[in-house]
């Protein structure tokens, strides 16, 4: 019996010395690792530093303002800017709080709020309209309510596989973060604080795999920010808590009536790779398909202008790989170029 205590003392004397060992490699991480640099500039708006990267310059096209999705960012938006910036003036920014951008000290995170900071943004960067919309999932409702909060600015939308106003009510997944990984969020969140995250990362992890194609920079730095802190992790618990309300003003945003809309659809939401896992969860990856391609056709008929474009491609990938992004760009910017060829007729 004293046997199998003194191994259970010894067990639970290596367990905490190893936990110590975590606390104390996670502190000199936090304190000596280089932090992630900023790739755009700083734009101070009402005493908050918002993360903006403008590319290329003005031109007769007007220019585009490019929207990530719910846990998008700037980097991951390269492909899209790096194919317009030759032909028009490119803009793309970091919500406030997300990845570059400073979390503003405010209780007021109205859906309005976002638009309205955007709209200072550009101000305060001295960019005039008129602008096109470009939003990838979750930035397409956040497009359609800066639309609505500033009509004569905005000449045309375009929806890359962006989120629909009823996709909850429709849809199996009723949330952007499920319960079950919301908690993992928390959790990565601590971890990271504590520098954990980044000091696993840096004994245990491989160079990491470009699945994604997006540079090895983009995805380096993306990754840095993330074991940096648990801020990147509390951003995407903040807009899961946002997203219901921006879905319901986005809904209630006025007819886009005749103004040119392009939309993007892509076809890999249930690859078929997935489908026995989506299968096993009661879900048929079959009718959620049709029930998306319902939604991106409702968002092409918002305006009598409307088109969309089905592509061969995943949520995500739409725009992470430079094939799909080049294919994205070219519409783009026939969408600007006959913008302008009307204007001036």
């Amino acid at each position: 019996m004293k046997s199998i205590l003194r191994i259970f003392k010894f067990l639970g004397k290596l367990i905490l010395g190893i936990l110590i060992l975590f606390l104390f490699l996670g502190m000199c991480y936090r304190l000596f690792s280089p932090k992630p640099v900023p790739p755009g500039q700083l734009v101070n708006v009402n005493g908050t530093n918002i993360h903006v990267r403008i590319d290329g310059n003005k031109k007769s096209l007007p220019t585009v303002i490019i929207e990530a999705g719910a846990h998008g960012n700037t980097d991951m938006l390269h492909w899209i800017a790096e194919g317009l910036k030759d032909k028009t003036r490119v803009i793309r920014y970091d919500r406030d709080g997300k990845w570059f951008s400073e979390s503003s000290n405010t209780n007021d995170r109205s859906p309005e709020f976002y638009a309205y900071q955007l709209h200072e943004l550009l101000k305060k960067a001295g960019e005039k309209p008129p602008y096109i919309l470009v939003g990838h999932s979750m930035g397409g409702p956040y497009n359609r309510i800066f639309r609505d909060l500033y009509p004569n600015e905005v000449k045309g939308i375009v929806f890359i596989d962006s989120s629909h106003p009823e996709q909850w009510n429709r849809l199996a997944q009723k949330e952007l973060v499920p319960k079950g990984q919301a908690k993992l969020f928390k959790i990565g969140s601590i971890l990271a604080d504590l520098g954990i995250l980044g000091i696993y990362n840096k004994i245990f992890s491989k160079e990491p795999y470009q699945g994604d194609d997006l540079p090895k920079e983009a995805y380096s730095r993306s990754q840095s920010l993330t074991y940096n802190s648990g801020d990147v992790f509390k951003m995407f618990l903040r807009e899961n808590e946002l997203t219901n309300d921006v879905l319901k003003r986005a809904g209630e945003a006025k007819k886009l009536d005749s103004l040119p809309v392009l939309v993007f659809t892509a076809t890999e939401q249930y690859k078929e790779s997935q489908k026995e896992k989506y299968r096993k969860a009661g879900i048929d990856p079959e009718k959620e398909l049709q029930l998306w391609f319902g939604m991106q056709k409702e968002l092409k008929e918002l305006s009598s202008q409307g088109k969309q474009i089905i592509m061969n491609a995943s949520h995500s990938s739409i725009i992470t790989k430079k094939v799909n992004a080049d294919l994205v760009n070219k519409e783009i910017l026939l969408f600007s170029e006959n913008l302008e060829k009307k204007k001036q007729n």
